[in-house]
């Protein structure tokens, strides 16, 4: 797209790198939500593991809250080590708190459930894929069994599935590939043969739904697919989000083993989403309220899929979860409604607490490194608000 110095990429309106670099993100992207006196919070008292000095740390509920601080200050021991790991007795029924790390935790009984969107594969097979797993594959399996040729033919949705079942290839067994063992070599995986990469028969491939047959749909990329799907809200609702948090170009059959750790965290966070509206329309309730746990997950992303991600992480918010996330990208940062920021160095001269506020707070504070960096990103936001005609 382009090559040269930064300021030559800035110049070029073609490149999507020029474009961040020419015009960064302005914050706050949403109004700041504030957190008054009397806001529901869990409170970590007497953490203590590792290098942490026996802190005592207010985490808002309803809040996109970061963790920050410098390499070795205590961040991934605060969040992931003492919280996450004391809080998941929650998702076991009948399970009683038992506090490592620290003193206590006040306040769990307003969470619900506690998750770490984390960027570990989403499965380890071709067969996994983003249709399976976000679940709307079954979905789409209903729509063929309802076709007159389906019925005709007396196929159930389990001639569809390519897990198991009498419709998926029987050479590569519903994979789309076959591997070939190469002597003193890694073994290679090339397309099936047989089905070319369709993963079912030729019968199974004969049903269409609109003019498209079920491998056909398994190759479609999202962006085509959400039009495609437009009429079946149960489809094409998580496949907007997919498109949304920037995973058009993935097919809906794209092999779990294929996908980089940021689109596998990205998956798992429309999971989530498609969760919320679940749970809104066929219930007719609020979602159980989950605490999300990520450990910097703007690693491998780039500017414009970091933005991409920060609305995700608004969403879930908008939708009353709460959000903590372990962050050092400073547009992240910059979109938290609470700051806890760790150190003021890292090691043995880490584990304290430098400050607890809004980002805005936190330029002000001296001894914060993150303040320090956070000024200008924040300033970026403040004078286009001065440029604004009133």
């Amino acid at each position: 797209m382009a090559e040269g110095s930064a300021a030559t990429l800035s110049a070029n309106a073609e490149s999507v790198t020029g474009r961040f670099l020419a015009q960064p993100m302005r914050h706050p992207l949403k109004p700041r939500r504030a957190v008054a006196a009397g806001q529901p919070q869990l409170l970590l008292r007497g953490a203590a593991l590792h290098n942490l000095k026996n802190l005592d740390v207010p985490v808002p509920l309803g809040r996109l809250v970061a963790v920050t601080g410098v390499s070795g200050s205590g961040k991934s021991t605060l969040a992931r080590d003492v919280l996450l790991a004391n809080l998941q007795f929650i998702n076991v029924r009948g399970s009683k708190p038992s506090w490592q790390g620290c003193s206590s935790i006040e306040g769990w009984q307003q969470i619900d459930r506690v998750l770490e969107v984390d960027q570990t594969p989403i499965g380890k097979t071709p067969r996994s894929c983003p249709a399976t797993y976000i679940g709307f594959w079954d979905v789409i399996r209903r729509l063929f069994t309802e076709t007159l040729e389906a019925k005709a033919r007396g196929y159930a949705a389990a001639r569809f599935s390519f897990n198991t079942g009498d419709g998926r290839c029987p050479a590569c067994e519903g994979q789309g590939l076959r591997t070939i063992e190469m002597s003193f070599l890694p073994d290679v995986k090339v397309p099936c043969d047989v089905c070319h990469g369709q993963r079912f028969n030729a019968e199974t491939l004969a049903v269409t739904w609109r003019g498209r047959n079920i491998g056909e749909v398994l190759t479609m990329e999202v962006d085509e697919a959400v039009d495609f799907f437009a009429s079946m809200p149960a489809i094409s609702h998580p496949l907007q989000l997919l498109k949304d948090v920037g995973l058009g170009y993935l097919t809906l059959g794209q092999p779990s083993p294929t996908l980089s750790g940021g689109e596998a965290q990205r998956i798992k966070l429309v999971t989530e989403l498609t969760k919320v509206r679940d749970d809104i329309t066929r219930r007719g309730n609020k979602a159980p309220h989950t605490l999300y746990v990520l450990d910097e997950p703007t690693v491998g992303l780039h500017m414009a899929d970091v933005e991409k991600l920060i609305r995700v992480l608004h969403r879930l918010v908008d939708g009353g979860h709460s959000v903590v996330v372990i962050e050092h990208d400073l547009d992240v940062v910059a979109e938290a409604d609470w700051i806890v920021d760790l150190g003021p160095e890292g090691g043995e001269r880490g584990g304290g607490i430098v400050a607890q506020c809004s980002p805005e707070a936190l330029v002000r504070v001296a001894a914060s490194h993150t303040g320090t960096a956070l000024r200008p990103v924040l300033a970026r936001g403040a004078a286009a608000k001065a440029v604004v005609p009133a």
